[in-house]
């Protein structure tokens, strides 16, 4: 059996799935609070273990036939506010987690991280697996807290655990608009007219998917895979996504002083929306980046070809359309 955490997410949800397709049983860890929407369609095929990862204690006898972890529980935010939280989520968690797959001798575990764990000292080049982290005010804290999340499951590998990092970039979907990658093509359909010099490096959800499905049957161990689709301009994927969704795409230039107007504006807005602002400094230094991170590892060792942009903007652009309709 395997153990799904994060699986109520975005990509948990769809790592369940994949899991059910493939005839696994599956056990999901869910709070008790938690939303299980995205796992309508498969809840009566997978068992749900209500429990946290900051509290192990409360589902650590629950284990006994659990023979693999697929770790995707973490907080991902670029506001300031939040520091604390992702390095108790994060962190503490993925430590707890490493913790019950060492105690109860489980055989396997797959750790869903992220590139920004890799770190990076500049604003452009490219980044591979052999990258070391070096700190650097370009790093955010969700980058900081991922990093020292790695650190956790490399130790859980040095006493003896069968483990493997998976590193992906932005993740596109449009299953959620309201959150991760979904708003960038709700930045589209709300025709903001901005837009940021830097690049976006992507993946196509179901990539990520099917690596993780790769990753599992060959038991890949002691390694990491950067999982990114490519590189494009972020003037470019907003045109595509625009022309698709027959929306104005985005015609004005960010530079320096907008950003900061554009930061002013968030707060106020958010201020009296009570949502998070989109725009932080950490999401607009970000988006001036021209680092790639290199997809060569993935391609070579597991002979995997990711999808293209194209291909992956027709199919979510096709889900926002038919939601709509």
């Amino acid at each position: 059996m395997i153990l799904v955490t994060g699986a109520t997410g975005l990509l948990g949800s769809k790592v369940c799935q994949m899991l059910v397709d493939n005839n696994h049983k599956v056990m999901a860890l869910v709070r008790k609070s938690s939303d299980l929407s995205l796992l309508e369609e498969i809840q009566e095929k997978i068992l749900f273990c209500h429990g946290d990862v900051l509290f192990p204690e409360e589902f650590d006898d629950k284990l006994n036939d659990i023979e693999t972890i697929i770790h995707c529980a973490a907080v991902v935010s670029f506001h300031k506010s939040d520091k604390d939280l992702m390095e108790n989520v994060n962190v503490n968690g993925t430590s707890n987690m490493v913790n019950l797959a060492l105690k109860n001798g489980i055989n396997y575990f797959i750790h869903i991280s992220s590139v920004a764990a890799i770190g990076r000292m500049a604003t452009s080049g490219t980044v591979t697996e052999n990258d070391k982290w070096q700190h650097s005010d370009l790093n955010s804290n969700y980058a900081k807290s991922k990093y020292l999340a790695e650190l956790e499951v490399w130790r859980g590998i040095e006493e003896g655990l069968d483990a493997v990092i998976l590193n992906p970039s932005v993740i596109l979907s449009a299953d959620d608009l309201s959150r991760s990658s979904g708003q960038l093509f709700n930045y589209i359909l709300n025709e903001n007219k901005f837009y940021s010099s830097g690049s976006l490096n992507y993946v196509d959800i179901r990539d990520v998917i099917n690596i993780i499905n790769i990753v599992l049957g060959k038991r890949e161990t002691k390694k990491r895979y950067i999982i990114n689709g490519g590189k494009a301009k972020y003037k470019t994927v907003f045109d595509e996504i625009a022309t698709r969704l027959n929306k104005k795409p985005p015609s004005i230039k960010s530079n320096d002083v907008l950003l900061n107007i554009g930061m002013l504006l968030e707060r106020i807005k958010c201020f009296f929306s009570g949502n998070a602002p989109l725009i932080t400094k950490e999401t607009a230094q970000m988006s001036k980046s021209e680092i790639y991170f290199s997809n060569e590892k993935v391609k070579q060792e597991l002979n995997y070809t990711f999808a293209s942009l194209s291909d992956t903007l027709d199919w979510a652009c096709n889900q926002i359309k038919n939601k709509n309709n």
